[in-house]
């Protein structure tokens, strides 16, 4: 209970790691306990991202929940005043505005839940996840299953030969490795 005067603290949390180890499940996870409890909501996605759904964040499994999707970060900050919860898909997505925008409204006393990659298929940190990471008051990094060992994996190896920065895809596209199965497998890449 708080005393008259005293707003609960906003935080930023961060759910990162390689394609196909649950972000985006956990997300949505994190964001229906925020419903259950009577919590008011607010949901973005990259209007870039449409690989499922237009205005749905929907997980590998198919599991979803309604949406707004913004070509800018700053449209984030047009949320309500009572909106308690903001829920951020794909944010790697998005340019290192982001940061600010969750910066911005964890001061007002949002709770900023954001999933994402923390690396591009290349190995590199991508986008604003790792200032994210270093800003945010938890970090939970969740793992796939390497599909030629078993190990956890921590890359999303791309199958494609572009060198696009953002390619959306799925399974025929990415495929989750551990870091020997990641190196391995670019080793072979590179002796074409």
């Amino acid at each position: 209970m708080y005393s008259e005067g005293h707003r609960k603290s906003g935080c930023i949390e961060v759910v990162c790691g390689s394609m196909f180890s649950g972000k985006t499940e956990e997300l949505i996870r994190r964001l229906r306990r925020a419903q259950f409890a009577n919590q008011k909501i607010a949901i973005f996605k990259p209007a870039i991202d449409r690989r499922y759904s237009d205005v749905e964040v929907v997980s590998h499994d198919f599991h979803k929940i309604s949406s707004t999707p913004v070509s800018s970060a700053s449209e984030m900050l047009d949320v309500p005043e009572d909106i308690q919860v903001v829920g951020v898909d794909e944010a790697q997505f998005f340019d290192e505005s982001l940061v600010d925008v969750c910066q911005t409204l964890a001061n007002r006393g949002v709770r900023v839940i954001v999933a994402g990659l923390d690396t591009d298929f290349k190995g590199v940190p991508f986008g604003p996840i790792p200032m994210l990471m270093a800003v945010a008051e938890d970090v939970q990094k969740v793992h796939a299953i390497c599909v030629r060992c078993g190990s956890l994996a921590n890359y999303s190896h791309r199958l494609s030969k572009s060198e696009d920065l953002v390619l959306l895809g799925e399974k025929d596209v990415y495929e989750p490795l551990c870091r020997d199965c990641y190196l391995k497998a670019v080793a072979e890449e590179e002796g074409c």
